[in-house]
């Protein structure tokens, strides 16, 4: 099968240029150059029609910046986005915008997502009727099925945003993103502004509207428990590149990365109520200038030599599941052991 969406060796530099006089400075003999954020380096992810995979890392590794791209929101510096096989920047003018219109992101600040000038009706029916999906006679009733889907009442459509509550105001982003009848949505930290008891009234919403309508998500998340009760998939990011990924069932029983294994040990459980709790030491490095070979390296407890020169590559350790570190390798496997034990 066609990954619906496939991300093939994907890089992402954001560069500050020196302003004029930082270049003066520079003339004059300073050692300055551009910054360049490495904020995504490197990247092969698929998708497949109807799954749910889940992305998981800590704050600033990447996530979001991947799936703005996944989405069509930014362009990547370098690699292709392939949609349904094909690369994105290559399709004709009519296929470019089904692409677009086909891949929707759902931001994790509700509040600050929507236009707070304009009323439910507009803020979901705009699109639909920008793009010929449904006439501008039609945009009521479509909005008020729209909001009844996602468990607004539609007496409500002529409000504001400031009039709704945080939960409503997420539903009123899934309501737009699902007005131009998408197949793929980046949920990006969707549910993490919300509170316990709406969390899971959103992730239920999440989990019936891709059974009705074959949906299929990126779920971007840090919270490790919400993305095993909704993923098919889970993928680990740090410092921009995927150090992980495996169907969520084989991923949780039998963790391979250190950086996996350390964020797992750490997620509260009755089993380990009374273990301390350890977190995973050092800071996380700058993308400005990340160390050099595995990134991870610094903060791993197991590092060794190479590890500090060389970055490991995905290697597939089990069917299905891969993983970027030197301890798989034939010539490490007696590390192996150690990294068994940790967890």
């Amino acid at each position: 099968m066609t990954p619906l969406i496939e991300a093939v060796q994907v890089s992402k530099r954001f560069v500050r240029e020196l302003d004029y006089a930082e270049r003066l400075v520079r003339l004059l003999g300073a050692d300055l150059k551009p910054q360049v954020v490495h904020a995504v380096d490197i990247i092969n992810l698929k998708i497949m029609p109807g799954e749910v995979v889940g992305l998981v890392g800590e704050s600033g590794c990447g996530k979001s910046t991947l799936g703005r791209m996944l989405a069509g929101i930014m362009p990547q510096s370098e690699g292709e986005i392939l949609w349904n096989g094909q690369d994105r920047r290559k399709l004709g003018q009519r296929d470019t915008r089904a692409a677009k219109l086909s891949a929707q992101m759902i931001f994790q600040d509700p509040m600050s997502s929507l236009n707070p000038r304009k009323r439910v009706i507009d803020i979901i029916g705009e699109a639909p009727v920008a793009h010929g999906i449904v006439s501008r006679r039609e945009k009521d009733s479509y909005v008020a099925d729209l909001m009844e889907r996602v468990g607004l009442d539609p007496a409500y459509r002529e409000r504001y945003p400031h009039q709704f509550s945080g939960g409503q105001r997420q539903r009123i982003g899934i309501a737009r993103a699902l007005a131009v009848k998408p197949q793929f949505i980046v949920c990006d930290e969707s549910v993490a502004a919300l509170d316990v008891s709406i969390q899971a009234q959103i992730i239920n919403l999440f989990m019936d509207l891709k059974r009705d309508l074959g949906l299929t998500y990126l779920f971007i998340s840090h919270d490790i428990g919400v993305v095993k009760h909704i993923s098919d998939r889970v993928a680990i990011m740090y410092l921009g590149r995927i150090v992980e990924s495996a169907p969520a069932e084989e991923f949780f029983a039998r963790p391979n990365h250190p950086y996996t294994v350390a964020l797992l040990d750490e997620v509260p459980s009755i089993a380990n109520r009374r273990r301390i709790f350890s977190p995973i030491k050092g800071e996380i490095p700058s993308p400005l200038s990340p160390p050099s070979g595995c990134h991870f390296h610094p903060r791993c407890p197991h590092a060794f030599e190479r590890c500090r020169k060389e970055a490991p590559k995905l290697r597939e350790i089990a069917p299905g599941h891969i993983s970027a570190c030197h301890l798989n390798d034939a010539q490490s496997t007696n590390r192996r052991p150690e990294i068994a034990a940790a967890s």
